[in-house]
């Protein structure tokens, strides 16, 4: 059983199949997503004529994903809201990390389905997305279509919440569901936020709870840094 202050297990499979520019399935205790960066030479209407690209994400849980089947969103007929927030958070976290203009005119879409969920999946998505751009950008520069490398930051995200009054790191679905506070964290890899989401689920927390709640969770992502790099 792992300490409050503990990560779960994680690891990053690399090219874990075989079509996409970049791959990789990340496994991060219970929870399993598989990443994958499609590169298209082609940009959002905005951004036509700018010389700009564009990162993009797209997140969905499969059916088998959790111990009740999750219908898919082509049969409601609709969007799933939490599906369409999770998605756009990756997207922003991960933009964060390419220099546009270094990229050029293309789009990089990163897919991240959820295999298996067992708390925060938005968190390894993000973390595993970024490995999976840095594989497709670096087939890019190989095949010689980029001349200068577009990655100017390392992303990463790590969920701290506050469970029987802790401040507890990298919640499992378990602590997620009856925690008192519950932080989701996206850094660069020279220690800015790019987002923080956090809600007080029970009593609202102070600047202390706060506070160490950060701390905790740059001491993750120094971790997952480190994983990231060593992947």
């Amino acid at each position: 059983m792992k300490k409050p202050d503990q990560l779960r297990p994680v690891e990053f499979v690399r090219n874990f199949t075989r079509h996409a520019a970049g791959s990789v399935l990340v496994k991060w205790g219970g929870t399993w997503v598989l990443c994958t960066a499609c590169v298209e030479e082609k940009v959002p209407p905005f951004l036509r004529d700018t010389g700009r690209g564009w990162v993009t994400a797209e997140y969905a849980m499969l059916p088998s994903s959790t111990l009740e089947r999750k219908e898919r969103e082509s049969k409601k007929g609709r969007l799933d809201a939490r599906g369409t927030e999770i998605s756009r958070l990756i997207g922003r976290a991960l933009r964060a990390a390419i220099d546009m203009e270094k990229l050029g005119p293309r789009t990089i879409t990163i897919d991240c389905d959820v295999l298996q969920a067992d708390g925060g999946t938005r968190c390894a998505s993000i973390t595993g997305g970024m490995v999976a751009l840095s594989d497709a950008v670096s087939k890019l520069m190989d095949k010689g279509v980029l001349d200068r490398n577009p990655i100017i930051h390392r992303v990463a995200a790590v969920s701290v919440g506050i469970c029987g009054g802790k401040p507890t790191l990298d919640l499992d679905y378990a602590h997620d569901s009856s925690a008192d506070v519950d932080l989701n964290v996206v850094m660069t890899d020279d220690g800015r936020f790019v987002e923080i989401q956090g809600t007080a689920e029970r009593e609202p927390f102070s600047d202390e709870q706060f506070d160490a709640l950060r701390a905790l969770a740059k001491k993750g992502l120094r971790r997952l840094f480190a994983l990231q790099r060593r992947a």
